[in-house]
């Protein structure tokens, strides 16, 4: 009798030899073609469904279509490793890839994403919740998701909302029920809204909160260090000799803009210093309010030798107040923003800053996302780091 083997070429590209459980190394071909060839053999015998074993059936009517189940079979795997493969999981190592690929090559399985969608009620969409003023702090969050979602099935919705509208917690419940969202990401300040949260676990729908301190446990959540990353920032600035440092802070109720100006204080308080109220004003992350802060900041007298801004766009402010009054930046005014947002590189000069890692942080929220099972092992802390470019220098004692 014909001992049935994998007839084309592609199977026998295989790696000659795998290692057992037991440390043994044991011919992989030999194993994967007889694996293969009772599969193929296996297919061909299988009644359709409420047939009797043996019962024949005209070849038109047999379903010899593979499953995901036959995929996990023949390549020695659980099927969840399976599906990580379909779905470009970065968590797999080469080997496993590449031998569960060309076991979907060989017997010609082709994953349904409307079947897979259906049965989990959910369809392949990562939802993007904010109301965050800051567009180019959405435009880095979206850069990161997109990144970890190329070439999967999945896709990116985005949703703005209104954190302050008292519909705000229906409204968004009612989107990812009709959207039957996979999975959501929430950006900051409405990630620390601990309801909207609840709601997002009631309905089963997978959650990841971006932030700027710890707020769930590491399967939900992505975070930086602002309050130890600006009072670094602070303490450079004291170092080169800069005694009144003006401050501008976020707008309230952002867990973001409190920790920063906590972290202004203690760089501040390092150096023996304290926050001055005539150099200090509050902004909403936008470039025109930084601009009237920076304004009247720089009406003070005496005036700041350097201002730390809490965000990018609104040490961008900071800098048109500072040319309009004919302050020279470095020389007779320091700035530092936060973000590292494209701006910060982009504007004259180019702006000393806070990195605040989104894109890589929304990158590690994604994959949290699309693959919860393994969402621990994503990073869920991150560092924040002083880009010094120069629009910082020692203060000018001439003045």
């Amino acid at each position: 009798m014909e001992h049935r083997t994998i007839a084309d070429r592609s199977w026998r590209e295989f790696a000659d030899f795998q290692h057992t459980e037991t440390g043994v190394i044991l011919p992989f071909r030999a194993q994967a073609g007889k694996r293969l060839g009772t599969y193929r053999q296996n297919r061909r015998a299988e009644p359709p469904p409420g047939k009797p074993k043996g019962a024949k059936m005209p070849d038109e009517k047999r379903d010899t279509k593979p499953t995901i189940n036959d995929v996990a079979r023949l390549s020695g795997v659980s099927k969840k490793t399976v599906s990580r493969v379909i779905n470009k999981s970065p968590l797999l190592g080469q080997a496993t890839r590449e031998k569960v690929e060309a076991v979907i090559a060989e017997i010609g399985y082709v994953p349904n994403p409307q079947a897979r969608a259906l049965a989990l009620r959910r369809n392949f969409l990562i939802g993007l919740i904010h109301d965050n003023p800051n567009a180019q702090m959405v435009l880095g969050v979206q850069e990161g998701i997109l990144e970890a979602i190329r070439d999967t099935e999945f896709a990116l919705v985005v949703r703005p909302v209104d954190r302050h509208a008292p519909t705000m917690l229906e409204d968004i419940r009612r989107f990812i029920e009709q959207q039957r969202l996979y999975g959501v990401l929430l950006l900051p300040p409405i990630s620390e809204n601990d309801g909207l949260a609840a709601v997002c676990h009631e309905l089963g729908c997978t959650l990841v909160r971006m932030g700027s301190a710890r707020l769930d446990d590491d399967r939900h959540l992505v975070a930086s260090n602002d309050r130890h990353a600006v009072k670094e920032a602070v303490s450079w600035l004291t170092s080169l000799g800069h005694r009144r440092i003006g401050f501008i802070a976020g707008p309230e109720g952002f867990r973001s803009a409190s920790e920063r100006e906590l972290g202004f204080i203690d760089g501040l308080n390092s150096a023996g210093l304290k926050l001055d109220p005539a150099i200090a004003a509050r902004g909403n992350y936008r470039f025109e309010s930084g601009l009237a802060a920076g304004e009247r900041l720089l009406s003070a007298d005496p005036r700041p030798t350097a201002i730390f801004s809490s965000n990018d766009e609104m040490a961008a402010g900071v800098l048109h107040a500072a040319r309009a009054k004919g302050i020279s930046v470095p020389e007779q005014l320091s700035i530092i923003g936060f973000d590292d947002t494209a701006i910060a590189a982009h504007i004259w000069p180019p702006l000393t800053t806070v990195r605040w890692p989104i894109v890589p942080m929304a990158t590690a929220a994604a994959h949290k996302l699309i693959d919860p099972g393994s969402a621990a092992d994503q990073p869920s802390l991150f560092l924040s780091d002083l880009v010094r470019r120069a629009s910082v220098a020692a203060p000018d004692r001439t003045t």
